[in-house]
């Protein structure tokens, strides 16, 4: 189909041609504009939280497919036009673009923003940047001196300062007769993971010795367990032990820790042991799943939320705590204390949540 759309074009003239890529672009101003207008309706509302997204940007990336830049434009024109409305309508028009709103949108305010969106008219995004610039004047930067490495062979001082400037080392042009020409390695610090189907990962790393040992030893204490020796499974297997022990670590872990237990009852406290297996059960990310079955992605600041609340008598087990993030933590509790019906909404932590959590209690918890 595309390509017969393409063999359909190149029998336009050039003023068909021309004519049509400016009703495009007329069309395509049109259905931002009344994007946005959506985008700050939907901004207002919990229906997102309800959905299972922490955020407006979360849902734009997760949800509609914009990359982090196209969702940060639409996002803050949406919040600028919400408040001051004439911004739609710029828009639909073409007099300015989402950057401009976006650049200009932190300095708009009721006495101004007429007058600045209206010199906004039509420039580029420079002359923008220049604009908010002199809207919020901002002091001199102050003068620095820092040492230049030493000078490539060959190369001009004035060469290594400019390539220093713009953070390129300057390099020979080719190496020595007698040095070896080494192949580019990929850098040891880091990683790589390619997503091979639905859940699996290929997950390539660069390893010393020492861990290469301690692998094959793994492989030959777990030879009876483990007979086939696959490597993905030991390392499961040690970072299931390991995510044990930091929670240990993070959540007070006691000297005889016991299997996992409320707090007394009528209490608010959640119990150290509590924290541990819920923060592995739920793999430390917020666990509300919205209605149609997405699960939020925020892992910042999440906290321990009661599924049943305890001011209503919910007590502090693993099985009455889960995690959620700060706006869905808020969100649950305005709708179980305003019995706003939410209906298909998912408050049970999934299986594929739980492994860490049965191992967790099988350590001793």
């Amino acid at each position: 189909m595309q390509n017969d759309l393409l063999a359909s074009l190149k029998r336009l003239s050039d003023a068909e041609l021309i004519s049509q890529v400016k009703t495009l672009v007329a069309r395509e101003r049109g259905a931002t504009a009344l994007l946005i207008a959506h985008l700050a309706e939907l901004d207002t509302r919990d229906v997102l939280l309800r959905e299972g997204y922490s955020s407006l940007f979360a849902y734009c990336r997760e949800a509609l497919g914009l990359s982090d830049h196209e969702a940060l434009n639409r996002i803050e024109a949406a919040r600028a036009a919400r408040r001051f409305p004439v911004i739609i309508e710029m828009l639909s028009g073409g007099s300015v673009h989402l950057t401009a709103v976006r650049l200009l949108a932190p300095h708009l305010t009721a006495e101004n923003h007429r007058n600045v969106l209206a010199d906004a008219r039509g420039k580029r995004t420079e002359e923008i940047r220049a604009m908010a610039a002199a809207l919020a004047p901002q002091p001199a930067p102050r003068a620095t001196a820092r040492p230049l490495p030493a000078p490539s062979p060959g190369a001009t001082l004035a060469q290594t300062v400019m390539n220093t400037s713009s953070g390129v080392v300057s390099q020979p042009a080719a190496p020595p007769a007698s040095a070896p020409v080494r192949p580019v390695e990929e850098p040891t610090s880091q990683g790589t993971a390619l997503p091979l189907a639905a859940a699996p990962y290929k997950r390539q790393v660069t390893i010393a010795g020492e861990t290469i040992e301690k692998l094959r030893l793994a492989k030959e204490m777990l030879s009876h367990a483990l007979p086939t020796g696959d490597d993905a499974e030991i390392v499961d297997r040690a970072l299931t032990l390991l995510l044990i022990e930091l929670a240990r670590k993070k959540f007070a872990a006691t000297d005889r820790p016991g299997k996992a237990r409320g707090a007394k009852a009528g209490s608010r406290y959640v119990p150290a042991e509590v924290k541990r297996v819920v923060w592995l059960r739920d793999l430390g990310r917020c666990a509300y799943v919205g209605a149609s079955g997405h699960r939020c992605t925020e892992r910042g600041f999440v906290e321990f939320h009661h599924v049943r609340p305890h001011e209503v008598g919910g007590e502090a087990t693993v099985e009455n705590i889960q995690l959620r993030c700060g706006r869905h933590n808020r969100f649950e509790a305005k709708v179980y204390f305003s019995r706003e019906e939410v209906s298909g909404v998912v408050r049970e932590v999934g299986p594929a949540y739980g492994a860490v959590a049965r191992a967790a209690q099988a350590n001793s918890f």
